[in-house]
């Protein structure tokens, strides 16, 4: 099972996450590429929340598809291009993710891939080797 810390040498997190995840010998480890607000065609929305959901959105599939569930999340980065979206990104992450608190990084960027873009998550996620599919 992993182990979320917030140990006491370091301060309160700011929102729902945890400052470490310890994943014990024996799990295996999933990296999640960084995931953007684009549906199945490559359409991107305009504005932030449409776009922030359809990258969670993107990543959870990405999660399920390879044998893996949200409270399996070790840590995301998530990168907004306006801090203004900040407390909607911490909205939006809390609803989609539920109670699980990975491991979080939160960056203001000057832009992503397409300047369109101004949402995308990334992830590494841990289970124990054997539980659920092996994978695509």
């Amino acid at each position: 099972m992993l182990q979320r810390l917030n140990p006491s040498s370091a301060p309160a997190p700011f929102s729902r996450y945890s400052q470490a995840v310890v994943a014990p010998e024996g799990y295996r480890w999933l990296h999640i590429s960084g995931q953007v607000g684009c549906d199945r065609d490559r359409n991107i929305p305009a504005g932030f929340a449409p776009q922030a959901e359809l990258a969670w959105g993107n990543l959870l599939g990405i999660l399920k598809e390879s044998g893996f569930e949200p409270g399996d999340l070790v840590k995301v980065t998530q990168l907004l291009t306006d801090a203004k979206d900040v407390p909607a990104s911490r909205t939006i992450r809390d609803r989609m993710l539920g109670p699980v608190e990975p491991a979080s990084t939160l960056m203001i960027v000057a832009g992503l891939a397409a300047p369109a873009l101004c949402f995308e998550v990334e992830a590494i996620a841990a289970r124990p080797a054997g539980a659920g599919r092996s994978g695509a």
